[in-house]
């Protein structure tokens, strides 16, 4: 029997705030062996806050307007953030970086789904969710974070992925996996379950 591919050995380039990154010697399926760059991520939440209750015919979000150095620029995304070594879940993780980046807290919370970023060079997975039921609680933005919270419909923020005046990937996803599954889900009577804060 062949041996099962993955990593033979790792040697360290960087290892930083965000991301480590390594030269990896890898095994193929095919029993080859090859290096592959490859940047380790502790993972994020991205968060789709709901301004109306559920059920909405074209409920508010909230979308954060932010300076990304890598972008050239502002961007529009969801509400996001990396997970804390003291996170003990995601759903930690989500109600704090919603709390932190927007000033709101969520009464509710629901699992969308998980993505992996880019799987070609980096296992970094972001995790997803959508919030209703806010509440007023406290900024606490990181120092290099400059963002603005703005409003809009639900249905303006499908028009910006479809314009492509929204290009940040786990917005998009984000907004069009609940586009898709859970506003279907909802008008279809079924319940909007969440995790409590």
């Amino acid at each position: 029997m062949a041996d099962s591919p993955g990593r033979l050995s790792e040697r360290l380039v960087h290892d930083g705030r965000i991301v480590r990154l390594s030269v990896d010697t890898v095994r193929f399926p095919d029993g080859s062996t090859g290096e592959l760059e490859m940047i380790r991520h502790r993972g994020a939440a991205a968060i789709l806050p709901f301004l109306d209750p559920p059920g909405h015919p074209d409920p508010r979000v909230l979308l954060v307007r932010q300076y990304r150095y890598a972008a050239d620029g502002y961007i529009y995304e969801v509400p996001a953030g990396v997970r804390d070594p003291e996170d003990p879940d995601w759903e930690t993780c989500a109600h704090r970086e919603l709390e932190e980046e927007t000033g709101k807290r969520a009464g509710s919370l629901r699992k969308l789904t998980r993505i992996y970023t880019t799987p070609g060079f980096t296992d970094e997975v972001i995790h997803l969710f959508a919030a209703w039921d806010l509440q007023d609680g406290e900024v606490a933005r990181d120092d290099d974070e400059f963002m603005e919270v703005e409003v809009f419909s639900f249905s303006r923020a499908l028009e910006m992925v479809r314009s492509g005046e929204m290009v940040d990937g786990k917005s998009i996803a984000t907004i069009l996996f609940a586009d898709r599954f859970l506003v279907t889900d909802l008008s279809s009577g079924e319940d909007a379950p969440g995790t409590e804060p």
